[in-house]
């Protein structure tokens, strides 16, 4: 083994070597993989294989469709065979609901060149005779699944790698991580010691143990999977040998199963509701290519579903049930990137559907590596999407509810229970007994809408429970004013003596004078959104930043590893130790002005004015800003002081019939003013020109911030796509996102946010279309659960065109 190398994976399963051999393809030859056993120890050795391009996030839908066109590359670059069978599937829907999803899925691919074909039951039981169509009310195919021998594909990427000079030790256990001051890690192992530059966490089933040598508990538990495999079948035999092919790969959303066909005979797999995580605090390190007790009797109820909904199973017996433990993070998805606070430390973790996603995690992770960007937007695995709420007991509850919903629908308007309330703020209690119904961001309770008594959410695809009631709290905003919770926000101080000047460089905005303040959008290397903010000068105070509350983890990994290194500047989270409150609506200014000595008129704050006030008997920092594009403010105060405040407001607000609103009536509100919001129109994937941000984009300010000339050169050339407003005519259903957008028949954009605009009585799409079409104003459709709606581009605001309220 040598002493030195560039990277270090720990881990050999499937993902560990797609990670080595992208970075070798990319370049990077002075790399090793460690793996304390043999290659495929852990869960990817008896993985069931399968593989598919469908995913509910479209950008995690990009990589898995990679990950299956590399197959054939690498079995033929490394000569492994890796036992590809590529027999397309179906995916099944037993309710209305469910079919509803698959169209809408169906649809979601259809801008990404992924074509799938919505089918009726009977034809999906022409394609997969096992099925009983009576039990279905529609189906989707798609042409892209199969399966694969999990030993080859871990060994082709392996082999791979080697010719192109990696190496990989297997029987070598990492037993310690250790940073020098120079930021090289020592990798201590029980044959010896490396240093390496960048040590990349494959470490699957001990992804935990790896992290916590460098003081990291990371945010994955196993569970116990169980698939079973049966004897040879008559109807399998039967099938092959007429058709010339094996059996479709089958997912049964409803029965909670999937399936393929094993040999002769069939495969079944299933989530089971009473799922058991396996090994809950540690992993022994002594475990390997060992299988679990199989517990029939724990998926006894989704087997009777399955055979129910495949009645052959009936009368096939069953040769072996695989019982194993594969990890989950809290949302199913991977956990992926540079881990903030630890310089050239990697996460390759909790990537449980390792046979879809491992190349596409292998290549974001070596561009990542490589070019300081992973090249395409991948905050759905980034693991800065998890901060320090996520704790073992947080992780426990939310990996339990994920496993046991895999397959279950997740409607738009459904928030998940598990693990909450976790984070609240001083006023949670007041508005809960105000009909308060909460989602969690970031671990924090925030109200989305207000009910009144006897009023429930109601999940569905369609317009809900919530619809009137959202609609009266926008309406409020807009006729007399409003007041919401913004605690959700991100927070962070930034001070020093260069802070201005490190700011300058940071943010692509023209710094806002003392006592004002700016949009401020943030671009990477490439020119491309990383974040857009309010900012803020405090004056001797420093700075204030506010943006987008899920991603306070990724923007303060972003500023810490551009800080200089004398301690000229500090950038610090406030967390909940700062909470907001704010006030819209005609009628704000008239509350504000009842609940403090300062002039708040039009000529003495201004709009995007900021500065301390007096609000009651308590302090807080104004801001003359508001998301809703309306006359507002936004108010910051510590925590012990926020329900003094809430409640001043509250009072003076009850003249003029001030109502309580939620994060659904603020996207109804925002939708009124194009406005975009971070994640959805903003992302690493546009560059401003695109976004419509170029207007707050300084180009001839004399700093030379980061991305600019990528950004001069967007302007130059226009970009290629531009973001725009459409009025939808839907009925009873409205965009929720990544629905298809179409012009004069051809799919040419995808949405990117939208819903219905109560104030203004219409629904709305934002979404991306090619530049040459976006001054058409007709010949546009948008596809909303498999039904094709007409829609025409809106170029101005519905509300406030001019900004003359908002800035009176």
């Amino acid at each position: 083994m040598k002493s030195h190398a560039k990277v270090v994976v720990i881990g050999g399963g499937v993902v560990g070597c797609s990670v080595l051999y992208h970075l070798t393809r990319f370049g990077w030859t002075d790399v090793v993989l460690l793996e304390r056993s043999e290659l495929t120890s852990g869960s990817t050795w008896h993985a069931a294989g399968g593989m598919h391009t469908i995913n509910g996030d479209p950008n995690v839908a990009k990589l898995q469709k990679y990950t299956v066109d590399l197959y054939r590359e690498i079995e033929a670059l490394s000569g492994q065979d890796i036992g590809l069978h590529m027999t397309g599937g179906v995916m099944l829907a037993a309710t209305p609901e469910r079919f509803d999803w698959l169209k809408s899925i169906s649809a979601k691919g259809r801008y990404m060149g992924l074509e799938t074909e919505i089918i009726t039951p009977a034809e999906a039981q022409e394609l997969m005779p096992l099925l009983d169509p009576d039990q279905f009310v529609g189906a989707l195919f798609d042409e892209v699944e199969g399966h694969v021998d999990p030993y080859g594909v871990t060994h082709a990427y392996a082999r791979a790698a080697k010719k192109n000079g990696a190496q990989v030790h297997t029987g070598t256990k990492v037993e310690d991580l250790i940073q020098r001051k120079d930021g090289h890690w020592r990798v201590i192992t029980d044959h010896g010691e490396i240093v390496a530059e960048h040590i990349v966490n494959a470490g699957g089933l001990w992804a935990r143990e790896v992290g916590r040598m460098v003081g990291l508990e990371l945010p994955v538990l196993a569970m116990e999977h169980m698939y079973l495999i049966t004897e040879d079948m008559q109807e399998v035999t039967a099938f092959n040998e007429a058709a010339g092919k094996e059996m479709l790969h089958v997912v049964d959303f409803d029965g909670e199963l999937y399936l393929r066909q094993e040999r002769r005979g069939m495969l079944m797999g299933t989530y089971e509701k009473d799922g058991r995580p396996w090994s809950e605090t540690q992993t022994p390190w002594d475990f390997g290519h060992e299988l679990l007790e199989p517990d029939l009797d724990r998926i006894a109820p989704s087997l009777e579903v399955g055979f129910r909904h495949f009645p052959a199973f009936n009368n096939a017996g069953i040769k072996q049930i695989i019982n194993g433990p594969f990890t989950f993070s809290p949302d199913g998805n991977p956990l992926v990137g540079p881990v903030r606070g630890l310089p050239g430390y990697w996460s390759a973790c909790a990537v449980m559907a390792g046979f879809s996603q491992g190349g596409g995690v292998g290549l974001a992770l070596a561009n990542w590596m490589i070019e300081g960007d992973p090249g395409f937007d991948v905050f759905a695995m980034d693991i800065a999407r998890y901060g320090d709420f996520a704790t073992m007991a947080y992780t426990n509850e939310k990996v339990r509810e994920n496993y046991s919903r895999r397959f279950s629908i997740r409607f738009p308007n459904e928030e998940l229970p598990a693990a909450r309330p976790l984070r609240t703020t001083p006023v949670y209690a007041e508005l809960k007994q105000a009909g308060a119904q909460f989602g969690a961001a970031y671990g924090l309770e925030v109200p989305l809408w207000f009910a009144p008594e006897g009023v429930e959410e109601r999940f569905s695809w369609r317009r809900s429970s919530d619809f009137d009631h959202v609609g009266e709290e926008a309406r409020a905003v807009r006729e007399s004013v409003g007041l919401m919770e913004i605690s959700g926000f991100a927070k962070y101080r930034v001070a020093g003596p260069a802070s201005g000047e490190w700011l300058d460089r940071l943010l692509a905005c023209r710094l806002p004078g003392q006592g004002r303040m700016t949009l401020a959008p943030m671009l990477n290397e490439a020119g491309k959104l990383i974040g857009d903010f309010t900012l803020a000068n405090l004056g001797e105070e420093g700075w204030f930043i506010a943006g987008s509350g899920i991603a306070e983890n990724y923007h303060l990994r972003w500023f810490e590893d551009r800080l200089p290194g004398d301690g000229s500047v500090t950038v610090s989270a406030y967390g909940t130790g700062l909470v907001g409150l704010s006030v819209a609506g005609p009628k704000s200014r008239d509350v504000l002005a009842a609940v403090t000595r300062c002039d708040v008129s039009a000529a003495a704050f201004r709009f995007m004015d900021i500065r301390r006030m007096d609000i009651g008997l308590a302090e807080a920092m104004v801001g003359r800003v508001s998301f809703t594009g309306d006359l507002g403010y936004e108010l910051w105060m510590t925590p012990d002081n926020q329900r003094h405040i809430f409640e001043q407001l509250m009072e003076a607000g009850r003249p003029y019939g001030m109502r309580l609103f939620g994060s659904r009536a603020l996207n109804a509100l925002r939708l009124e003013k194009n406005y975009g919001g971070w994640a959805r129109e903003y992302r690493p994937l546009y560059g401003p020109v695109e976004a419509g941000l170029d207007r707050f984009v300084a180009y001839g300010k004399e700093a030379d911030f980061i991305g600019k000339d990528a950004a001069l050169a967007e302007r130059t050339e226009g970009g290629s796509l531009r973001l725009v407003s459409f009025v939808v005519d839907a009925r009873d259903a409205d965009v929720i996102g990544d629905e298809p957008i179409s012009h004069d028949g051809a799919v040419c954009g995808w949405v990117t946010s939208g819903g219905y605009a109560h104030a203004s009585g219409v629904s709305v799409a934002l979404g991306y279309v090619p530049r040459k079409l976006a001054d058409r104003i007709d010949g546009w459709r948008i596809e909303i659960l498999g039904e094709s709606l007409a829609a025409r581009i809106q170029p101005h605001p519905l509300f406030d065109a001019n900004a003359e309220r908002m800035r009176s």
